[in-house]
């Protein structure tokens, strides 16, 4: 699980030893032998040598960052720290590959809830349940409710206690320590690491690209940092299901220019860099971080195939509720 510890003690390395081990070890055969797999970076010029970097890219399928990271060490362009979710640390020894491979996770308000809960009850909450606690965290500032709404579950009440104020103080404090946390570890991999901090900012796997969340903007304002637009194409034929291992064929990967916060796109978005991402402040900021957000799922647009490029008017297979988190 991962909670305000286990935050605290990951550590991320220039060169890790789990990416290094991950290449030579299960990439380089696996992309050799049998089925050969050719991995095509184009725009490769286009990521900056220095300042900190963050590369936003589509999220085809579950390995689709394995090749890009495999070709940008073979060809000593760098190694990454890669944003994932909170629930890959349920499992201990997901948790430690993890670890290893110089990942920094990201626990959703959601996330949190679901494990606090969890904590105190020893099961997932029931979607009502879940829900009742959302609405309480979300209109958690500027609400003036001391009491929890009639009807509501013994094991939500059980969480809350008898007052429903502390309960949302103490929850606000955990979330911004925990907030705290990863923005100390991008802060280390990207401004004294150099590492590339590999994003996806839909947060979920989907074939066409969707909608992109505000946290990497919200990250990269605070930081001062440079975003480059990365398209996927191909990578879901080499990764169709499950398995770590390549079905052998073609990914191509465009690098697009890079977008500075001070560039012609998003200057006029500026957030100040004293801002903190998903702090209260930060909500002011909402619609600066919704344009830029839809600048950068504008670039990665122009750099996948038609196959991968955003179609409106479907919905969402995104699961819902708690069980999404786990």
């Amino acid at each position: 699980m991962l909670d305000l510890e286990r935050l605290r003690r990951i550590k991320l390395s220039r060169e890790p030893l789990g990416q290094r081990i991950v290449a030579n070890l299960l990439l380089l055969p696996d992309y050799t032998f049998p089925r050969r797999t050719e991995i095509v970076l184009e725009g490769a010029h286009n990521l900056p040598s220095e300042g900190p970097t963050f590369l936003a890219m589509n999220h085809t399928d579950r390995y689709n960052y394995w090749p890009l990271q495999y070709r940008l060490y073979r060809e000593g362009l760098g190694f990454t720290a890669t944003w994932v979710k909170g629930k890959y640390y349920e499992n201990a020894f997901i948790a430690r590959f993890m670890e290893a491979t110089n990942n920094i996770p990201l626990p959703s308000r959601g996330y949190v809830i679901t494990t606090e809960f969890r904590k105190q009850h020893q099961r997932l909450p029931e979607q009502h349940e879940y829900r009742v606690l959302r609405d309480l965290v979300d209109g958690a500032r500027g609400d003036d409710a001391a009491e929890l709404p009639e009807g509501k579950s013994a094991a939500v009440r059980a969480l809350v206690g008898d007052n429903v104020r502390a309960f949302l103080a103490r929850f606000d404090a955990l979330f911004a320590a925990m907030i705290d946390e990863v923005i100390a570890l991008n802060r280390q991999a990207a401004c004294e690491l150099g590492l590339y901090v590999l994003v996806f900012p839909e947060g979920t796997r989907q074939k066409r690209i969707g909608q992109g969340h505000a946290g990497l903007a919200q990250m990269t304002q605070h930081l001062g940092a440079t975003i480059v637009p990365i398209g996927c194409n191909g990578s879901d034929r080499l990764y169709p299901g499950n398995s770590p291992l390549s079905k052998g064929g073609r990914v191509l990967y465009r690098i697009g220019e890079p977008l500075r916060v001070d560039g012609p796109e998003l200057a006029p978005h500026r957030v100040p860099e004293h801002v903190k991402p998903l702090s209260a402040e930060s909500a002011r900021y909402e619609p600066q971080y919704r344009a830029i957000t839809d600048v950068v799922m504008a670039r990665i647009a122009e750099l996948v195939d038609d196959e991968y490029k955003p179609r409106t008017g479907v919905a969402s297979d995104a699961t819902q509720g708690s069980a999404r988190f786990v």
